[in-house]
């Protein structure tokens, strides 16, 4: 691998450490806006007006960012039946053909969601009062996390077989 290649590939697994502790701590986030929302509710009779809300919106970034976090760890749920009969230089070619085809998906989500969040950013959600940009930006984040470790894997699925043995 060059050394722009190695680069990006740090750069890739900075960006995933990053990104993974953001999941954690969003996820801890909701876990507890949740539980006190219920506890708020049987329990003191009162339940807080934004934590329904917040908690949606943080589902959102969960789901869209950690599906950019599953594909560098190749956790994502797939039909891999002809891919796994393949082996050599076909699987290599289908893996890269695969990737390309998901990359064209992740620049169409990355385009048409940055501009759907600046469509709808004059609305404000009700009860938390922000700007509905925030949550829809989402969509091109994640579509940018996708997007950068679907390049990492095709790097280094090309890569293996350039490795000296």
């Amino acid at each position: 691998m060059g050394s722009v290649t190695k680069g990006f590939m740090q750069l890739t697994h900075y960006i995933n450490k990053v990104v993974g502790w953001l999941l954690f701590i969003m996820l801890a986030v909701m876990s507890i806006l949740i539980f006190w929302q219920v506890f708020a509710r049987f329990v003191v009779g009162n339940s807080l007006t934004f934590s329904e809300e917040a908690s949606r919106f943080l589902m959102i970034w969960l789901t869209l960012l950690g599906a950019g976090y599953a594909i560098k760890e190749g956790a994502l749920i797939s039909i891999d039946l002809l891919q796994s009969k393949l082996s050599g230089i076909p699987g290599k070619i289908l893996q890269t053909v695969m990737s390309v085809i998901a990359c064209s998906f992740y620049i169409i989500l990355i385009v048409y969601g940055f501009s759907m969040a600046q469509a709808i950013s004059f609305q404000v959600a009700p009860t938390t009062g922000i700007s509905m940009f925030w949550p829809m930006l989402a969509l091109p984040a994640g579509g940018a996390l996708m997007l950068l470790n679907t390049i990492a894997a095709l790097i280094e699925n090309v890569g293996k077989g350039e490795e000296p043995a």
